[in-house]
């Protein structure tokens, strides 16, 4: 399976960010481009922890989350369209400078090399193995890449 630890997923994760263009419009959902590349940069540090961010896994998560995990890291089946943002990542702004995102967002995915937060717990799927970290991470940032069709 695919990990955003892996060296050569991250060449391509950032080969296809650079295909990027501001003028790009989704396939799905109602982000668009900047918007995409903004929630993708929040989440990313959240996941990094290059925040002072409280990890604390939600109610229905703690009913569901595991089950949900195990569905979302068993294979290379890429996530579903259309899934919820989630409060701390909906991104209103329209616009901004979205050169700088694409730069952030590179600058994270090269990141992942030196992973080490180990306090990270996701609000819904709760504590997560470092594998399942990487399973995920790759496919949440492939899932927004491929709604741009990149």
């Amino acid at each position: 399976m695919k990990t955003i630890f892996d060296p050569a997923t991250r060449g391509e994760l950032i080969q296809r960010i650079n295909l990027l263009k501001d003028s790009k419009t989704p396939m799905w959902g109602k982000m668009n481009v900047y918007q995409m590349t903004r929630h993708c940069n929040l989440w990313n540090e959240w996941v990094l922890g290059k925040k002072d961010f409280v990890y604390k896994q939600e109610f229905l998560g703690k009913l569901f989350g595991k089950m949900a995990l195990k569905s979302n890291t068993k294979d290379d089946k890429p996530l579903s369209r259309n899934m919820p943002a989630g409060k701390s990542f909906t991104v209103k702004e329209k616009d901004g400078d979205f050169e700088a995102q694409i730069a952030t967002w590179i600058q994270q995915i090269k990141s992942y090399e030196n992973f080490s937060n180990n306090d990270f717990v996701h609000d819904f799927f709760g504590n997560m193995t470092r594998e399942q970290i990487g399973i995920f991470a790759y496919k949440h940032n492939d899932h927004h890449l491929r709604q741009f069709v990149v």
